[in-house]
């Protein structure tokens, strides 16, 4: 009686040398991108360009803030230390299309800038954008 089923082809090559056989391609492709890349990494001689962060502490320009709270927590407009009671006759109206700049120092707490924001709020003011510097 003859089998159904024809018996499997091979090729008389070992589990492993049809392994090797089959990783091959792989490997020159790995080899093709290992070499375009150690090209196209030396014709890329340009230097990075300047980041604003690295830019000379002269050469930057601090912006022009409405308000500054101090590390001290205390409330100064155009150079005045201000009190709760004055602070807001002396800050720029409420403006939808301005809004009112607060200079912060890096030390300051959330408190004390809770506070603030507090106030502000009732006063009117809907954007607030809060100016600090970074970390060192």
């Amino acid at each position: 009686m003859s089998d159904l089923v024809p018996p499997p082809f091979t090729s008389g090559k070992t589990l492993m040398e049809r392994v090797e056989d089959a990783l091959l391609p792989l490997i020159n492709l790995v080899f093709l991108l290992l070499m375009f890349f150690i090209v196209a990494g030396q014709l890329a001689d340009d230097p990075l360009p300047e980041l604003p962060a690295t830019r000379q502490a002269e050469d930057r320009q601090s912006p022009h803030a409405d308000m500054i709270v101090s590390a001290d927590g205390e409330w100064k407009v155009d150079g005045e230390l201000l009190s709760k009671e004055y602070l807001v006759a002396r800050l720029p109206e409420p403006d939808g299309q301005q809004p009112l700049k607060i200079a912060a120092a890096e030390s300051i707490t959330m408190a004390d800038l809770e506070t603030l924001f507090r106030l502000l709020e009732k006063a009117g003011y809907q954007d607030i954008l809060l100016l600090t510097e970074p970390g060192q």
